[in-house]
């Protein structure tokens, strides 16, 4: 049984109270996937012509994307999940506007959106977003950005939001970068539609391409270069309006995957799960775990390939999990870092230095709170060795304001012994706003 009691404190913190369940059962509608959400709102303003979307993501991060678009001058209905509908704008048809964007929690709004507003000539842009995202790292696209010939300013010498910019003429560049992030790729993409020649940008691995495989659809010159991990995009392509199915979120079906493992008497099917294969390393992991999982009705959807997961119970084992895959999974490390807790043996995660600078440091957040339940954790600066087997207590506990440790610590707490109280669990709803009447419902089937 769950149980969630919402308490007035000096702080206003949620507190979320969970019992171990007696098994998960059931079939789940996974929410949209959250990074297909934004860039179909992001190109559906740029491009022209209506675009509509179907299956979007009602989380709190597209919504913040689609409120800042709608300060620049985009006609974005009310979302929902059925059909939204948006009137395009052009490349170059971005308003001035006349407030400071704000892009919430959403670092992925806020470092897409600022390849875009690079290039619009003549124009100038506010943007900022709260207070945790203010503390993460912009330098990593406001630099490229700059050799570009963009002008930028804000704290930091410009690495910290709140970030002004100058729109103006941009100039294709071949960026060699450091990290394999799918933002830092996706931002210099989208500025090198507005840039004159062709921009490259080449990974140390292989980051998610659902960028790629968006611009393409809409009309955009796309070239790629699997050898050597290298996209180009030529500047000046027109962007065409398209309809966009958005599939369901392998990141959030994650939560299930887990779960459903680790918690005996288990049996879930996950329905139109998106399987692209730069996202898919956690079936890869959990499989090599010993997880029982099976996909069924696999297809493909404006370019997206999907299908559902069936997942049952099953005994774990450690394994270890590094380099190229960390790209492919890296949303999806703190919930795997609770299957290794109840995983036989060790699991160590290694070249994961990137989750550090998340909505949290979600390598200290993980190892902080799984140690409170009782679990072996030695932290890395770039990774966790975690010893499993040993049986989890339920205790305080807290989500660091991040939703995806909140939904890896309630996904701990049903397989813990003994009940588990989770201080800051409405943060869940950023990426997933029906987690827990899902995890209700679920865990009802079997009392």
């Amino acid at each position: 049984m769950v149980t969630a009691a919402v308490l007035t404190t000096a702080s206003s913190a949620d507190l979320l109270t969970l019992s171990p369940a007696r098994g998960l059962r059931g079939q789940v509608n996974i929410p949209g996937d959250k990074s297909i959400s934004h860039r179909a709102l992001m190109l559906g303003s740029i491009a022209e012509g209506e675009t509509v979307i179907r299956g979007l993501l009602l989380g709190e991060d597209p919504r913040s994307t689609a409120a800042c678009f709608r300060a620049l001058g985009v006609e974005i209905p009310e979302l929902n999940s059925e059909c939204v509908r948006i009137r395009g704008v052009g490349l170059d048809g971005l308003q001035e506007p006349a407030e400071v964007l704000d892009a919430g929690n959403s670092g992925t709004t806020l470092r897409l959106m600022l390849g875009i507003l690079a290039g619009q000539r003549g124009r100038f842009f506010a943007v900022t977003g709260d207070r945790s995202l203010r503390s993460r790292p912009m330098g990593r696209v406001v630099e490229p950005l700059r050799q570009m010939g963009a002008s930028i300013w804000g704290r930091a010498g410009g690495t910290l939001a709140p970030l002004a910019v100058q729109g103006g003429s941009l100039k294709g560049i071949h960026y060699h970068s450091p990290v394999a992030s799918a933002q830092v790729k996706s931002c210099l993409l989208l500025a090198g539609l507005l840039a004159e020649g062709t921009t490259q940008v080449t990974e140390p691995a292989l980051s998610r391409d659902h960028s790629e495989r968006m611009l393409r659809a809409f009309g955009a010159e796309i070239h790629v270069d699997t050898a050597a991990k290298t996209v180009a995009v030529v500047g000046g392509s027109r962007l065409v309006g398209q309809t966009v199915q958005v599939p369901g979120d392998i990141s959030s079906a994650a939560f299930w995957l887990v779960a459903a493992s680790i918690v005996p008497e288990s049996e879930l099917l996950l329905r139109d799960v998106g399987l692209n294969p730069t996202r898919t390393g956690v079936l890869q992991v959990l499989q090599e775990m010993g997880a029982d999982i099976s996909i069924e009705n696999r297809r493909e959807v404006a370019g997206e390939p999907l299908g559902d997961l069936r997942v049952r119970s099953a005994r774990l084992r450690g394994c270890s999990i590094g380099g190229d895959l960390i790209p492919t999974l890296i949303d999806e490390i703190p919930v795997l870092a609770v299957a290794a807790a109840f995983a036989e043996g060790i699991t160590v995660i290694r070249d994961a230095a990137e989750l550090r600078v998340k909505e949290s440091d979600r390598l200290a957040a993980m190892a902080q709170e799984l140690s409170r339940m009782g679990a072996q954790v030695t932290e890395y600066p770039d990774g966790l060795e975690i010893r499993g087997g040993i049986p989890l207590q339920g205790t305080e506990v807290d989500s660091h304001a991040d939703h995806r440790i909140a939904m890896s610590l309630m996904v701990a707490a049903l397989a813990a012994q003994g009940s588990t109280t989770l201080r800051g669990a409405d943060c869940a709803r950023i990426s997933y706003p029906d987690f827990l009447p899902t995890l209700q419902r679920l865990t009802a089937s079997t009392s």
